[in-house]
């Protein structure tokens, strides 16, 4: 027989109709398809409900079948199914709670491995919690569905359910949603439902109380009692839809991830692959023995060689520290020995798990929610790492170590901080209260080389004409704002348009974070400052825009604008700094505008909207629009030009566009850069000028 498939239902929590609907689901299935169908229940907490909605007692429970040794085929499965005529075999959880505890996930992964084979179809009933037994029948599942009612509670618990299922990888098209007792009329619609987590239900089934009644009392399921109830007919047309749309075949040939454990589960995490708790258990316990034997504060000291006698002395420590522990059941070999001291060491002296993500060129992004879940972008694509941190003390001392040396601070009165490492990278960290996860960590990795126009032609995030056309705008003073969503690449092109500075001029830079690296070496960078202990001395990015405008700057660089600083940008832009440049946040030149109006009413100062608009298009000549696109790839989408004021709107001309094409088989978005033909207003006054500027850059090839 070809490969069966496995279908694991799921209650986003107790009471939703998830084990009526998974028996219901088997009989419907056997029935349409005349087929045999093994239903299994793995619901621990609701020991025996199977066998009360079916009517079928099997000859063994899945205890007996988890610890099973011999080879699962047709004879061996039928010494623990009990049959029903209507083509459903059934193994039911142990009706004793502690027999239920004992069921053994590992063994019954060996029994979901051999019955596809003998089988069409398995349907699973796995409880409403991801415990052990449930995360195993996941991990041989082609489809899941998360049973919700329409009830605001049960699609919250639904949507946390969804949420942890992704973070552990599984494919979303895998996971399906399933209303039950869905109601005509009900304000709790199928669409509110979807909104609310994230994911469109798939199929209604429609509430039949009577019938389920009905059904219970008589110890038969409702499909058989009553083939034609409003909930077997919905339970019908779900089976349907899953045949029509092939989407159990289709989901088959999706890759799904392996050895899966919740992460969320501080008890079961690891930072050791495939490791258990005792790993974790020994490293905090290796943890405060060295707090106790030495003072770990003395790494405060910058000088280098200081670093790395204390790392020696520290390894010294941690090795003889281990020495004392019984770790033969934890440490196999030599290589467990050394990641155990390497992390123990990291997490001591360094950041911890981080430190290999910061040492890996190809991660660009690292991002951290709590000490049991770590995220890192590599290639445009989020990943999950699958190290993590021992618990929240060691998340709130890597915050610590970031931020002190650079005289921030973090603490319950103000939780949060940007700061930035060594190399330059940028960090925020936000703690509890306001983060309910544990300490998260942000960290956006900064190049080692500078990138180039050239590189950014090469990663085909804009064409040599575009490049060369920012090189001349920036040469002749035009005043350039960057426009983008959040890791779009603004700060990447503006660190990229610094570098076409001619050198003799004096540039001088505001940022919150100090990010912007120019190659020029008369750059003045300024960066903020919070608030002390008291509550004042705060220096914010409107306060810093003021004091370039008494230095003397040719050009004024303001990492973002995102307040009432815009107002003195745009005025200093106004004021003889042509050539200056800021990012902003937004979608697209047009709305770049009606962000820097709202901006600029952020400053209190009472101008009328027609004003602020006849300011912006005075002082802003031109807008780049960077974006980030659903392959991950970053790409400059329009270079416009302001060309002044028609009544009331601030009127615009694409240079450049980027035009898409389609997606090729890679998943890779597939365009083209294009000359809109235009040619901008100031390249008439350069030639005036004496400067020759090829005309060729505006036609395309």
């Amino acid at each position: 027989m070809a490969s069966g498939y496995v279908i694991a239902v799921i209650g986003g929590k107790g009471g939703v109709g998830k084990s009526q609907f998974a028996a219901n689901l088997a009989f419907a299935y056997a029935a349409e398809n005349r087929q045999k169908v093994l239903l299994l229940d793995f619901d621990q907490k609701a020991a025996g409900d199977q066998t009360l909605i079916t009517g079928i007692k099997s000859k063994k429970s899945v205890k007996d079948l988890s610890e099973f040794n011999g080879s699962i085929d047709p004879k061996s499965i039928n010494m623990f199914v009990g049959m029903h005529k209507a083509g459903v075999h059934f193994v039911g959880m142990p009706t004793d709670p502690n027999e239920a505890d004992a069921v053994d996930p590992e063994g019954l992964g060996k029994v979901l491995k051999a019955v596809p084979n003998l089988y069409q179809l398995t349907i699973i009933d796995c409880g409403s919690e991801l415990n052990g037994l449930a995360l195993k029948a996941l991990e041989f599942s082609t489809l899941i569905t998360l049973v919700v009612t329409p009830d605001v509670l049960a699609a919250n618990q639904t949507k946390r359910i969804y949420s942890d299922l992704i973070t552990m990888l599984f494919p979303k098209e895998m996971i399906q949603i399933v209303m039950n007792q869905f109601q005509k009329g009900h304000p709790v619609t199928p669409d509110v439902v979807g909104r609310q987590i994230g994911k469109p239900v798939f199929a209604p089934i429609p509430k039949d109380d009577q019938g389920c009644t009905r059904a219970l009392s008589s110890s038969a399921p409702l499909f058989v009692l009553a083939k034609n109830s409003p909930m077997s007919q919905g339970i019908t047309d779900f089976v349907r839809k899953l045949q029509q749309k092939n989407v159990l075949a289709s989901l088959a040939k999706l890759k799904k991830p392996e050895g899966v454990e919740k992460k969320s589960d501080a008890s079961s995490a690891t930072s050791k692959p495939g490791g258990k708790s005792p790993w974790l258990d020994l490293k905090s316990r290796i943890h405060k023995a060295l707090v106790e034997e030495m003072d770990m504060k003395k790494q405060d000291d910058n000088d280098p060689k200081a670093k790395i006698i204390l790392r020696e002395k520290t390894k010294k420590l941690v090795v003889e520290l281990l020495g004392k522990e019984d770790t033969k059941a934890i440490l196999k070999n030599r290589d467990d020995m050394n990641q155990i001291v390497k992390e123990i060491l990291d997490e001591a002296l360094g950041l911890g798990p981080l430190e290999d993500m910061l040492a890996d060129k190809s991660i660009s992004e690292i991002m951290v929610v709590g000490p049991n879940k770590i995220f890192y972008e590599q290639s445009g694509k989020v990943k999950m790492s699958d190290v993590v941190f021992t618990n929240d003390r060691q998340v709130l001392n890597v915050i610590e170590r970031i931020v002190a040396p650079i005289g921030r601070r973090i603490d319950e009165k103000t939780p949060y901080v940007d700061a930035r490492l060594s190399d330059g990278s940028r960090v925020h960290a936000i703690i509890p209260p306001c983060a309910l996860q544990g300490g998260t960590i942000t960290i956006r990795k900064f190049p080692e080389n500078r990138l180039t126009y050239k590189d950014l032609v090469a990663f085909g995030s804009m064409s040599m004409n575009m490049a060369d056309f920012l090189r001349i705008s920036v040469e002749a003073h035009r005043n350039i704002v960057v426009s983008g969503g959040t890791g779009s690449g603004k700060t990447t092109l503006i660190n990229l348009l610094g570098g076409f500075i001619p050198a003799n001029e004096r540039i001088i830079t505001c940022e919150d974070a100090a990010e912007l690296d120019f190659p020029q070496d008369h750059v003045v960078s300024l960066e903020t400052k919070p608030p002390s202990l008291e509550g004042d001395g705060a220096v914010d990015i409107r306060c810093l825009v003021k004091q370039t405008l008494r230095m003397r700057p040719d050009r004024i660089v303001v990492g973002e604008c995102r307040g009432g600083e815009t107002l003195d940008m745009l005025q200093a832009m106004n004021t003889g700094h042509d050539g200056s440049m800021t990012t902003t946040h937004s979608n697209s030149p047009r709305e770049c505008m009606s962000r820097l109006e709202t901006l600029v009413q952020y400053a209190g100062a009472g101008i009328s909207p027609k004003a602020i608009k006849e300011m912006i298009a005075s002082a802003v000549h031109m807008v780049i629009q960077q974006s980030r696109l659903e392959d991950g790839s970053r790409k400059v989408m329009n270079i416009t030009e302001i060309q002044g004021m028609q009544g009331e709107v601030i009127t615009l001309q694409d240079v450049f566009v980027f035009k898409q094409e389609g997606m090729n088989k890679q998943g890779k978005i597939v365009g083209k850069f294009m000359a809109t033909g235009f040619i901008p207003k100031f390249i008439e006054t350069l030639e005036k000028k004496g400067y020759k500027v090829p005309r060729g850059l505006f036609k395309n090839d």
